[in-house]
């Protein structure tokens, strides 16, 4: 993997860059949907590639425990099995792990869990948590740390920073070891102690990852926290390595994060919200379920160029939402995918062009403008 900025923003931290993979080259800053088990939940692959996605991010928990690495690895690793000509992030799955309270059992050799699915007892290790992700052919693999909830004390969140470090350098031992891998990031945690955070991130640093994710944030916090967080994180990290938030977000605080430095992002939020009937736009968040939408002619966002808003109305929409028709959410989802697709495109332009602040600034005044509008 090799990471490139292309240009910077003269009034804030935002830069756009490209992520070169051995699939393809990435635009940053750049959205990731999720496909947690091996599928963005409603979007097929040639739907997410016709949209504009380039990459997507996947959960190696998940896979682990269904269908397994051994049958991924027979279709030639998650490309091959999920039909994706993209790149592929995959998680370490650790957030799922330490999510599994009174199901857990933390040591210096790893984690002891029992399924969520069936309670059968696993271990997961650094070592193995890596092995897991080269077998599924991850182009871009995350090591197992240790997550812990806000708010939590700070012996707690201390004792994280250290053993994350600790199991970063033994998964980065290991991959030297593999002849072909993808690349490895190193997750910086510390919850929102900046001092934890500052000794995170310049240890992790030192060890010269491919890349750096910021962890530990979008677990609770209020939103000016992860954005406090994230900015001062984001600039104790290598200039020219790319910086990803696990997480976030929502537009806004995309949009701030963009303008702090940060390249990537991944959040359930445009398919998860799309499933219930919500759908972003340039205007503010609409819920199609709504009763005012069941005579609406108008597309979900007029001007939108995605499949959606160019074959379908709110009106039809909000009738498959409330008769729970599966297209219902599917057109939803690919709408909200496209939004976000096209809120970074936007953004690479406006860096490019030297107007990123302005754009940041219009586009904020314009949701609350929207949003003003629907609470008359």
């Amino acid at each position: 993997m090799k990471f490139s900025i292309y240009k910077t923003d003269a009034l804030s931290k935002a830069r756009s860059g490209t992520l070169a993979t051995s699939r393809n080259s990435i635009r940053t800053p750049v959205f990731m949907p999720v496909a947690t088990q091996a599928a963005v939940k409603g979007i097929t692959a040639d739907v997410l590639a016709g949209i504009g996605v380039d990459m997507v991010i996947s959960n190696a928990y998940h896979l682990f425990m269904r269908p397994g690495k051994d049958v991924i690895a027979g279709f030639g690793g998650l490309h091959g099995f999920m039909g994706w000509g993209g790149s592929i992030a995959t998680d370490s799955g650790g957030f799922q792990v330490f999510s599994l309270e009174g199901l857990n059992r933390v040591s210096e050799e790893g984690v002891e869990f029992r399924s969520h699915i069936d309670g059968a007892k696993h271990f997961f290790t650094p070592e193995n948590v890596v092995d897991l992700q080269v077998a599924l052919g991850s182009d871009i693999m995350m090591p197992l740390d240790e997550c812990v909830k806000y708010p939590s004390p700070r012996g707690l969140v201390e004792d994280a920073v250290e053993l994350t470090l600790r199991w970063l350098k033994r998964a980065a031992s290991a991959l030297r070891d593999v002849d072909e891998h993808g690349a490895l990031f190193g997750i910086v945690q510390g919850g929102t102690y900046k001092d934890l955070r500052k000794r995170s991130a310049e240890e992790t640093a030192s060890l010269d990852m491919d890349g750096y994710a910021l962890g530990g944030v979008a677990v609770g916090e209020p939103s000016e926290i992860l954005r406090e967080i994230s900015a001062y994180t984001a600039d104790l990290l290598p200039y020219e390595k790319a910086r990803y938030l696990m997480g976030v977000g929502t537009p806004e605080d995309m949009l701030e994060a963009i303008s702090n430095g940060i390249d990537m992002f991944d959040c359930v939020l445009p398919t998860r919200n799309g499933r219930n009937g919500q759908a972003f736009t340039s205007y503010g968040e609409l819920n199609l379920k709504n009763s005012t939408f069941k005579e609406d002619s108008l597309p979900i966002e007029p001007g939108c160029g995605c499949p959606s808003c160019q074959s379908y109305t709110r009106g039809y929409i909000r009738h498959l939402l409330n008769s729970g028709e599966m297209n219902g959410p599917i057109l939803v989802s690919t709408h909200n995918l496209y939004f976000y697709a096209r809120l970074m495109e936007s953004s690479r332009k406006a860096i490019e062009e030297g107007v990123f602040s302005s754009f940041k600034k219009e586009f904020s005044e314009k949701l609350a403008s929207g949003r003003a509008g629907k609470n008359d």
